[in-house]
């Protein structure tokens, strides 16, 4: 073999062993992140599910008992979803809702929402939304005490017609400067009570299976 033969071929084998070494890096690399990204966000789910429903309030695993729901207008959701049920001594003690809704005023905000079996509320907390940083963003546990304020209402206290921001007559403190997002927070929340008193039944003897296929209105 000539010595420019050689020499290309040394050069092709030491390309194939960097590409070799470098996807075993970039793949073991990837593995790692993913399951760091995995192990976070389950963390996140954990930590938010514990504030909606305190630990005291049930004795298992919010992450692994979960309930498959129809779809419900009431609650934002357009297709079959997924709740989480908290037990004590085996019992349905409280449910945790999924809830979105479109009423924010930069879009949709995405809330969880816990109620206790005797109709109560046990946290209410924001997934996700894109209000306007400063002002509607208090809808936020850590930007603000105001999400706080829910737990231990129920549909009946404040009244009915008490379920809106002061400045409609209602209970709730709205922001200097933002209304639309506390109302929409408001509203939700109301829904979520109703939508849990009407099918109170059904969520508290819920099967791990699928509960029906009608949508619920």
């Amino acid at each position: 073999m000539s010595p420019l033969a050689h020499s290309i071929v040394r050069g092709a084998v030491g390309l194939g062993l960097f590409a070799i070494v470098t996807a075993g890096v970039v793949g073991l690399t990837h593995s790692i992140t993913f399951e760091r990204i995995a192990d976070n966000r389950l963390a996140s789910q954990y930590q938010a599910l514990e504030e909606v429903v305190p630990a005291a309030l049930h004795d298992n695993a919010l992450l692994d008992d979960t309930v498959i729901l129809p779809a419900a207008d009431m609650l934002g959701q357009t297709d079959t979803f997924i709740a989480w049920q908290a037990r004590q001594n085996g019992n349905i003690s409280a449910v945790i809702l999924p809830v979105t809704t479109h009423q924010g005023y930069s879009g949709d905000i995405a809330l969880l929402i816990g109620i206790s079996a005797n109709g109560k509320l046990t946290g209410v907390r924001v997934l996700s939304h894109r209000e306007t940083p400063g002002l509607g963003d208090k809808i936020e546990a850590r930007k603000s005490g105001w999400i706080k304020q829910f737990a231990g209402l129920s549909l009946g206290d404040p009244p009915v017609g008490q379920w809106a921001v002061k400045k409609e007559g209602g209970t709730f403190d709205a922001f200097t400067g933002a209304t639309i997002t506390p109302r929409a927070v408001v509203n939700a929340v109301q829904r979520s009570l109703e939508y849990f008193a009407a099918y109170r039944e059904r969520l508290l003897e819920a099967p791990e299976e699928a509960i029906g296929d009608e949508p619920i209105q």
